[in-house]
């Protein structure tokens, strides 16, 4: 992120249109797996294979109203057979129409699903929230909370047209529902020919465990901050020499109007005009005893969110072009700095969002090993820093296991929870304490190592260093609460041996610790904040590194 950072029984059966649509062999391996639990152990789950069909149907035969809960209405498609049509009149007021069905849950544990559906509206009117709207969607129930993955369905009146989404069924999944329909909005909608594959299987881990893990350095510790790539000289001498800070993540990031995507083909230049500003600095932080990590935040294909800045969604996993353009800014950049010693390590893609894998793109997972044996045939001793899809969270190292690389330090990004850590970023918010309850749960260190328990497990399980690349709370959180968050999250990442980055250092006022409390007040504090000091106890045991 830069400023900011934008998210019952099962039925074992499957209907008899899907059937027919499977793919061979493919109703042994539902029967095989339906009685797989959540798995801890992702080595003992069998390979399911890509374009494996969990649930389709065409809303054609004798038993198609079996499994559905909810009002049926049927209407013709675009071929004269049947489809499933949706109505809620304006006359109705504020409400939900919808039919859903429960999914087998197990068959998709741990995999990507691909949804598609063709969809038809009239007179859909507009929604009162963004999430509101026409509805294809999994609710997914896992014991951190529910998940909502749905395809982004446009209002008013349309054709026929094919929507669809990508997403991973936790492996702790539970239970899941597929969901159609009309959420607060009036007007009519159909819905046909639906198809829910897996897009990526469930992944297994490399064989054998590392004897230590892999750090990439020598130091006992790597404890700094996330920079703006407009810091100038004298900031880094104040980083490194007065605040002894020995680690820097230096952004490449690209800001466009939000919702926006920027061509491909002027990728090249904006990327040239970002190095330029690291090859400046690296000097610098070699003398003021900085590693770098080097943080690619906008990579080719993302498209701008709210906070100005270009992600790592969109096109990233649906145009195969900008895949390949990844893997080439990489080799570009690792023939560049290939051998630098400053530089700890490639931060391959800043928070991966798999909003929608299209055929013929590789999920995350995929394509951060074909972009880091890229990087390793160019610079072999490199250190890749690699985080997991889910905005680089503590839940989305829940079903990851270790790439087929060397040489990686897998990577979090810590801003749990986001209604305090965020609080008044959007606008006008009342004020949340921590600790305290926030959002109907108390929250506090215990709290926050429940949230992280999912990087612990995976370091544990796996034999893996992680670093902690971002974390932070909004320096207006009200009366020291940001300083006592810090204060437990950095406890936490010293107690379990992480490497860390705060986010962020002369960047955005809001996220400095050189600024106090008063949102009003953009100037630095004329003393050193509870905050600044935090960090200066912490970088005072650092160990410089030696080149």
């Amino acid at each position: 992120m830069t400023n900011t950072t934008v998210n019952r029984s099962c039925e074992t059966r499957v209907d008899r249109t899907a059937r027919d649509r499977l793919v061979p062999g493919i109703l042994a391996w539902i029967l095989a797996v339906s009685g797989v639990r959540a798995a801890a152990d992702a080595s003992q789950v069998e390979a399911v294979p890509v374009g494996a069909v969990w649930f389709a149907t065409d809303f054609e035969g004798a038993d198609l109203e079996r499994g559905w809960q909810g009002e049926l209405h049927w209407a013709a498609d675009r071929s004269g057979g049947r489809c499933l049509a949706v109505r809620r009149e304006e006359t109705a007021g504020a409400g939900t129409t919808v039919v859903s069905r429960d999914l087998p849950v197990e068959p998709a544990r741990g995999c990507l699903i691909r949804a598609t559906a063709w969809v038809r509206a009239e007179g859909v009117t507009a929604r009162p929230r963004p999430w509101n709207g026409i509805k294809f969607m999994l609710a997914v129930e896992t014991p951190r909370g529910r998940l909502w993955p749905q395809a982004e369905v446009p209002v008013g009146s349309f054709d026929w047209r094919r929507v669809s989404f990508t997403t991973r069924i936790p492996s702790d999944a539970t239970a899941v529902r597929l969901v159609l329909g009309l959420e607060e909005v009036a007007g009519r909608a159909w819905f046909d020919d639906l198809s829910l594959v897996v897009a990526a299987p469930r992944r297994r881990p490399p064989d054998g465990r590392p004897e230590r893990p892999f750090r990439g350095h020598d130091l006992l510790r790597l404890r700094g901050v996330m920079v703006s790539p407009d810091i100038d000289p004298e900031g880094l001498r104040v980083l490194g020499e007065e605040w002894g800070a020995n680690l820097v993540r230096w952004q490449l990031v690209r800001h466009a109007t939000p919702g926006t995507r920027p061509p491909l083909e002027t990728y090249d230049a904006w990327l040239e005009t970002e190095l330029r500003k690291l090859d400046a600095a690296l000097p610098w932080c070699a003398r003021y005893g900085l590693y770098v990590v080097v943080d690619l935040h906008s990579p080719p294909g993302g498209r701008a969110i709210a906070g100005g800045y270009v992600a790592a969604n969109d096109g990233l996993f649906a145009d195969p072009r900008a895949q390949a353009k990844l893997v080439e800014v990489w080799e570009r950049i690792a023939r560049r700095y290939r051998g630098v010693p400053t530089i700890w390590g490639f931060d391959l893609v800043n928070e991966p969002v798999e909003e929608y894998v299209a055929e013929g793109c590789a999920d995350w997972p995929g394509l951060a090993e074909r972009v880091g044996r890229a990087i390793h045939a160019v610079d072999p001793g490199r250190t890749l820093i690699v985080e997991p899809a889910d905005w680089g969270g503590p839940s989305g190292f829940v079903d990851w296991v270790p790439l087929s690389l060397d040489r990686v330090v897998y990577s979090v990004h810590m801003y749990e929870p986001h209604r305090f850590t965020h609080q008044g970023v959007y606008g006008e918010d009342p004020p949340v304490p921590y600790p305290g309850e926030i959002q109907g749960e108390r929250w506090d260190r215990a709290r926050l190592e429940r949230a992280l328990q999912p990087v612990r497990q995976f370091q544990q399980t796996y034999g893996m260093h992680i670093y902690a690349g971002e974390f932070s709370a909004i320096r207006w959180a009200p009366e020291g609460s940001a300083h006592r968050y810090l204060r437990d999250v950095v406890g936490i990442f010293e107690s379990w041996g992480w490497d860390w980055s705060y986010h962020a250092f002369r960047e955005w006022h809001g996220w400095s610790v050189e600024h106090g409390e008063d949102r009003a007040d953009t100037r630095p504090a004329a003393q050193p904040t509870e905050r600044q000091r935090l960090l200066q106890e912490w970088f005072g045991r650092n160990q410089k590194p030696r080149w």
